[in-house]
């Protein structure tokens, strides 16, 4: 079998539009793919629609919301120059990965819906069969991508993300530049979401995997490794009956 490649996708938007609070990437929505990543010995590249410093969202290193796996990570000084030196989307928009995945983060919201090359890596990933992921705010950068075919890509399809009633409990309902469950809903996804505000929530839909929230992404990086594992298992199926 051939080296397992994941594209991580980050922000690089440091602050809300108000300026009133830093932002950015929520932190253990790359801590814990990343560690399940490597366990397995996969390739990853983390990249930002800029390329270079991916800052971090302060809300996601405090106390309560720093685990065991994001706190290791976040002492560990080659780990956080990987994120000060994030490659380009433009840089690796021809390389091929058997999952693109999308982490979240209030920053997300500003340079993931509209940027053209994550709207192009997204949709050429999700029609080749490919494995598409995304987590929280990070879905927001699947609302406007399109297929070939004209259709949103999220049209139909079940998927979660972060939810309006979470968004309150942040308390960042005035400071978001649009509420994530509603244009999800008005592009014509199947939404879900857990009954209990800020759990854990994945939803598979072939080959698209999302997740509501940061506390989905130790579950999250679970099922992506589960999905992926199925999916070698029939490519080796399929070359055996093959030969």
């Amino acid at each position: 079998m051939n080296l397992i490649k994941i594209l991580i996708i980050v922000t690089n938007i440091n602050m809300y539009a108000s300026g009133n609070y830093p932002t950015g990437l929520w932190l253990s929505e790359v801590t814990h793919i990343y560690q399940a990543a490597k366990e397995k010995d996969y390739d990853v590249t983390i990249a930002s629609p800029n390329g270079g410093d991916v800052p971090i969202d302060p809300e996601s290193l405090k106390f309560f919301t720093r685990d065991k796996i994001s706190k290791k990570y976040w002492d560990d000084n080659s780990f956080r120059e990987l994120l000060k030196n994030s490659r380009s989307l433009k840089e690796v928009e021809n390389d091929n990965f058997d999952v693109v995945y999308l982490a979240g983060g209030h920053g997300t919201m500003y340079d993931f819906p509209d940027d053209k090359m994550l709207q192009k890596i997204i949709g050429d990933q999700y029609e080749s069969g490919k494995m598409v992921a995304a987590i929280c705010h990070g879905v927001g950068g699947l609302l406007n991508v399109k297929l070939s075919n004209g259709n949103y890509l999220i049209k139909d399809k079940k998927l979660t993300g972060y939810n309006w009633f979470e968004e309150g409990l942040a308390g960042r309902k005035k400071e978001v530049p649009f509420n994530l469950e509603e244009t999800l809903k008005n592009q014509g996804s199947d939404y879900r979401k857990a009954l209990i505000p800020m759990t854990s929530k994945v939803v598979v839909d072939g080959n698209l995997i999302t997740g509501q929230n940061p506390f989905s992404s130790k579950k999250m990086a679970k099922v992506v490794v589960r999905e992926l594992d199925k999916q070698i298992a029939q490519s080796k199926i399929i070359d055996n009956n093959q030969h």
